[in-house]
């Protein structure tokens, strides 16, 4: 097969992004031609203020766009307004969005400061309401974001799904003359509770772009398909997220896996990474993974890239790990600074490579790039710059001279003479 048929039917492009009708959440656009949102979620007790507003400024300053707080009780209604002016006082301005399951109804009715105080109210048609007082506790969570000018989340989760929906759906599915399995059937009674809440909402006054939606399940494969069915029959913006998906690697691969092939499709519009931490582990991993799933994938860019060789056999010196967890580190440090300064600089890739084998070919394919010896070579390190050789380090400060050389790169290419030479 020659290549040309070959790209015929292997696309080298994520498919166009499916046309969602755009949510202004607090300035934050989700949805439409808008970029992939980050988000996450505190998982602190939010009537305690101190400590939420210190992982809200974390998550916010890692490069959350938009944070969840949980609203499950009076203390933590009471407390979401001072936690907003407290932000607000730290010059962070990232909207909040307030989860309610159970009494959202009325903690948004007696705590009209919280409701007004939110961005967004997230809400699980699963949970709202039960019965004869679902209709009505459903209505007052929409009437309140219609009257504040809120924005929704319709959040279905396998874990709490409409059950007199899914009776409904099994009961009819059994006499069926072609049933399908138990888990078609769930896909779509949660297909099902999201579209007829959205529709509910906007028949109670709430605008069709105030709604985003999400149906989130534990499963990689049922997510994918859930969320291919519930794209196919709406325009709604669309959350994604794997729930539950667990700690460490699992939760990071599992994620990953699932919204990936979501977002390679062109569906969804913003995401969350919900990876269980560690105990006393930094909230803040979930929101690396996020940014990097997306800027590995080429939809956003959020940190110059470091591409580093993993290493074997001809790289029994742990120079260039070390010299690569150094470069990371500084590009790290360095960003909250850069991103003011050098416009453009987080689309930047840097290779840190460990002997000759792919060491000069990976260091000129980057902007900026050293070539470390491996075992039994010269010990120098060739340095590339724009696809050129420019110099040789060697030596006992061979680190520090390279992070020079990316901090003068960056001021060069990156800073108001760097962007005057580019746009002639």
């Amino acid at each position: 097969m020659d290549q040309a048929n070959r790209d015929q039917i292997i696309p080298a492009m994520p498919l166009p992004r499916r046309r969602s009708v755009p949510v202004d959440v607090g300035g934050v656009v989700v949805g439409g031609s808008a970029p992939v949102v980050v988000q996450s979620m505190t998982n602190t007790d939010t009537a305690d203020i101190e400590s939420t507003v210190r992982q809200v400024a974390s998550l916010a300053r890692a490069g959350s766009e938009l944070v969840r707080i949980t609203v499950d009780r009076d203390e933590a209604a009471a407390a979401v307004p001072h936690i907003r002016d407290r932000l607000r006082a730290m010059r962070i301005d990232v909207p909040l969005i307030g989860d309610f399951h159970y009494i959202g109804h009325k903690l948004l009715t007696d705590f009209p400061d919280c409701a007004e105080a939110l961005d967004k109210y997230r809400i699980n048609p699963g949970n709202v309401g039960f019965k004869e007082k679902k209709d009505r506790q459903f209505g007052t969570i929409i009437e309140t974001a219609a009257r504040y000018g809120k924005a929704v989340r319709i959040g279905v989760n396998w874990g709490s799904l409409d059950q007199a929906l899914l009776t409904s759906l099994m009961d009819a599915n059994s006499v069926a003359a072609h049933p399908v399995s138990a888990s078609a059937v769930m896909k779509e009674a949660m297909v099902q509770s999201a579209l007829m809440s959205s529709q509910r909402a906007e028949e109670i006054g709430l605008p069709r772009d105030r709604i985003i939606l999400s149906a989130k399940v534990s499963n990689v494969q049922e997510l994918i398909a859930v969320y291919r069915m519930l794209a196919s029959r709406c325009d709604y913006a669309l959350h994604l997220g794997l729930t539950e998906a667990g700690m460490g690697s699992k939760g990071i691969v599992a994620s990953s896996a699932a919204l990936g092939i979501l977002l390679q499709e062109g569906l969804g519009d913003t995401i969350r990474i919900s990876l269980t931490p560690e105990p006393g582990g930094d909230r803040s991993l979930e929101v690396k993974v996020a940014q990097e799933l997306l800027q590995t994938m080429g939809f956003r860019a959020f940190l110059p890239v470091v591409a580093a060789c993993p290493g074997c056999g001809r790289t029994t010196s742990t120079l260039f790990q070390e010299l690569a967890k150094d470069i990371q580190s500084h590009l790290t440090e360095r960003m909250p600074v850069w991103r003011e300064m050098y416009p453009g600089v987080e689309e930047m890739n840097v290779a840190v490579m460990g002997c000759i084998v792919n060491g000069p070919g990976e260091s000129k394919h980057a902007d900026i790039g050293i070539s470390l010896p491996g075992t039994g070579e010269t010990p120098t390190a060739p340095v590339f710059i724009d696809g050129q050789k420019a110099m040789t380090l060697r030596g006992p400060t061979l680190a520090a001279d390279f992070k020079q050389i990316v901090e003068e790169y960056v001021e060069r290419r990156f800073g108001a003479a760097g962007q005057v030479t580019d746009a002639a």
